[in-house]
């Protein structure tokens, strides 16, 4: 069944999760009909978003994600705020499918009448999240969720991404794999926010510890991100509600932090800024090749650049500025 932009719009603002996944299925949509809605359906929802937490978890696969986000978001819910859930899934590079097993991983968060979870699939988009991941959270914003746990992938360096659409990024690290000093990458060192190490019990707590202070010391030599706050790295288990209380704490006084400087506002407007490029791009591209001699020469520059004729930022240049000329 069809739904009109007025039937999702109400069923958003009234919180009903069906219409609200109808919803975000529209904007996922790439289809053009599909699209033209979805655009006129954000545009409405518009006044209701951006007063949400979002935050970004990010963390190597095993690292327990999915059972800190469950555990964390349950403890949200008990602090008697809204949550809403987005679990990015990797998407194959053969058959662009997906499991999108999150949600049952999540079986007692999906149970809470304040909790919604929306698997989505990356579809192959670098970053660690889908491309449509800051539309479904402006939905979820609408529907009156106060938090937007964003679930990445699990790739590794390239989730850095998260950052540029959440006020929080949380690192999960885990021991035990060996030198632990390997695991820390720059690229997410210097974005992350709060770190929280996970799986520690009594008999890897002195390894914890030590995983702690190696952190601690890398830490030191990367500049801080936000004037005034030191990066706590937190131990506990997500599995057994050790050391979370302490994360929520930790992200409130972060949030709070930023809002006293006026960097989260100014943060907010710079993520927006990004979005807008990235659409620039995308539309930009499509629009290219509506005209089928466009297509053509896209095509051909293309083989061109897979065949190593060239150089493919060559071919690229060559394609965008006869296209521009020819405009």
């Amino acid at each position: 069944m069809k739904f009109s932009t007025e039937e999702l719009i109400e069923g958003i603002r009234s919180g009903n999760k069906r219409l609200t996944a109808k919803a975000i299925t529209l904007v996922e949509s790439k289809k053009a009909e599909h699209r033209a809605q979805a655009e006129e359906l954000l545009k409405e929802i518009m006044p209701f978003t951006g007063n949400s937490i979002r935050v970004g978890i990010t963390g190597v696969p095993g690292a327990g994600k999915s059972t800190f986000i469950e555990n964390f978001g349950r403890l949200v819910i008990a602090n008697g705020k809204k949550v809403a859930v987005l679990a990015i899934d990797p998407s194959s590079s053969i058959n662009k499918g997906s499991i999108l097993g999150d949600k049952t991983r999540m079986e007692e968060l999906a149970k809470e009448e304040n909790a919604f979870i929306r698997p989505s699939p990356s579809s192959g988009f670098l970053g660690g999240v889908a491309n449509t991941t800051f539309e479904t959270m402006m939905i979820c914003e609408a529907a009156g969720y106060d938090y937007i746990l964003i679930e990445t992938v699990g790739v590794g360096q390239s989730e850095v991404l998260v950052a540029d659409i959440t006020d929080v990024f949380l690192f999960l690290k885990i021991i035990g794999g060996g030198d632990e000093l390997q695991g820390i990458k720059r690229g997410i060192m210097e974005m992350v926010d709060v770190i929280f190490i996970n799986k520690v019990d009594k008999d890897n707590l002195q390894k914890a510890k030590n995983t702690r202070l190696e952190l601690k010391r890398a830490l030191d030599f990367i500049p801080p991100k936000e004037k005034g706050w030191k990066i706590p790295v937190l131990l506990g288990s997500a599995l057994y509600n050790e050391g979370l209380d302490e994360v929520y704490t930790k992200i409130y006084e972060f949030i709070d932090l930023k809002k006293k400087s006026d960097r989260f506002k100014e943060v907010r407007t710079q993520q927006a800024e990004k979005r807008f490029e990235y659409w620039v791009q995308e539309y930009i591209l499509a629009m290219m090749k509506r005209s089928s001699s466009v297509e053509e020469a896209y095509v051909q520059h293309k083989k061109n650049a897979s065949e190593m004729v060239s150089n493919p930022s060559t071919e690229a240049k060559i394609f965008v500025e006869n296209f521009l000329s020819k405009d």
